[in-house]
């Protein structure tokens, strides 16, 4: 008891700096994909294009996340998360420097975004196997749903901004803040320092691959998940990321409703938040597959109407179901997993569900182009609810519940 009392303030000044450290990197992140969406449209009109740059991120992403995750486990996540900040920071201003010289080309901004997926690739299991090293296992839900809080605010009001910066100023502008908001929460995240897991230098890289590998095959719940989310991924960014700025741009929503439309999921991100902070969810997987469902709902209607007012409603009925779904699943992931294995499992975890993100952006992108931009979008909007539900017929998936919170001292 006393171990926990002693070490109780350091946990608390610890989590002060990581959340205020994710904080600020989210003012510039939900600006900056509508700014860099509209920003690759001024300089090449056709999906294809904008579908290249996403994937030159996307693709080194996937190929470095194992790598990122043992990383992470051997060297210290905060450590790499402070890396893989100062790296996406320099990578997003070397973008908005180009942009503002008015000299940038395509090819380039393709080189770019293979370097900010890059540093992603080692900063996303970090941060995935971090928050169970900061918090009590009994105040997950809760450090996670505050953490939410703040992304669900700026989320609101960030993709508005962008729609703003991209119509007023100039995408530019926008991904020059986001590169400064990079840097700051690599300053912020310095004081951040928590042991490395036993064990995490002993291993080689490859038995340590194999050992996250072996959690992942045994664990039919997690495979489950990841295996649709392979799915659910590549439609999304495919139709929504990829073919809704193009969609917009070309009627009358245009860059200002398209932010609208992100906004508006922002305000269910918020609302499902705040509600998450009292409601415990018991049965984590079915809430997190239902509202998994409901983020179908705007990639559905973008493709039937590009008409402000249903789009909307759409926007704010999905950020209540994703936002549930993210709760759901990081407490999966940290109440489940050994905590050693965290960042290895994160790391599968996102391989498979990022894996075919890049087919999804350039073969609907493809599709788009040749059947027209609506009618892909709408198929793909039914497919994504469809493949959501299907992932209840797994038990493994319906039963699975929370692991009691054990008792502690005050």
């Amino acid at each position: 008891m006393a171990s926990i009392s002693a070490t109780a303030p350091l946990r608390v000044r610890r989590f002060r700096w990581y959340f205020a450290s994710r904080s600020i990197n989210l003012i510039g992140n939900t600006m900056a994909p509508v700014a860099l969406a509209f920003a690759v449209l001024g300089l090449d009109g056709s999906p294809m294009a904008l579908a290249g740059v996403l994937a030159a991120r996307t693709v080194p992403l996937v190929v470095f996340l194992l790598v990122g995750g043992v990383i992470a486990d051997r060297w210290g996540r905060a450590t790499v998360i402070l890396g893989s900040n100062v790296v996406s920071g320099l990578s997003q201003a070397a973008t908005a420097a180009l942009l503002l010289s008015g000299s940038a080309h395509l090819w380039e901004l393709v080189v770019l975004a293979a370097v900010n997926g890059t540093a992603a690739a080692a900063g996303t299991p970090a941060m995935n196997g971090l928050m169970p090293q900061l918090v009590p296992q009994s105040m997950l839900q809760e450090a996670n749903a505050l953490t939410s809080l703040t992304r669900a605010v700026l989320a609101i009001l960030g993709p508005t901004l962008g729609g703003v910066f991209v119509v007023t100023v100039g995408a530019g502008w926008a991904l020059g803040l986001d590169a400064l908001t990079w840097l700051a929460a690599a300053a912020l995240v310095v004081p951040v320092r928590v042991p490395i897991g036993p064990g995490s230098t002993r291993a080689p890289m490859l038995a340590e691959l194999r050992d996250g590998w072996e959690f992942f095959r045994s664990t039919t719940w997690l495979w489950t998940i990841v295996g649709a989310f392979a799915i659910l991924n590549a439609l999304y960014e495919g139709a929504f990321i990829t073919l809704g700025p193009v969609r917009a741009a070309a009627t009358s929503l245009g860059a200002h409703g398209w932010g609208l439309l992100l906004s508006a999921q922002g305000v269910g991100v918020l609302v499902a938040t705040l509600a998450l902070m009292r409601w415990r969810l018991e049965r984590p997987l079915v809430f997190g597959m239902l509202g998994c469902a409901l983020f179908g709902l705007p990639i559905l209607m973008l493709g039937a109407t590009t008409s402000l007012a249903p789009l909307l409603v759409a926007g704010f009925v999905s950020g209540l179901g994703i936002q549930t779904y993210s709760l759901a699943w990081s407490l999966a992931l940290q109440e489940h997993i050994p905590g050693h294995l965290l960042s290895r499992a994160s790391s599968y975890d996102s391989l498979g569900s990022f894996a075919a993100i890049p087919v999804g952006q350039l073969v609907l992108g493809r599709l788009g182009q040749q059947y027209g931009v609506a009618e892909v979008i709408l198929v793909a909007g039914a497919c994504y609810i469809a493949v959501s539900l299907l992932t209840l017929v797994s038990p493994t998936v319906r039963e699975m519940a929370r692991v009691p919170a054990p008792a502690q001292a005050g």
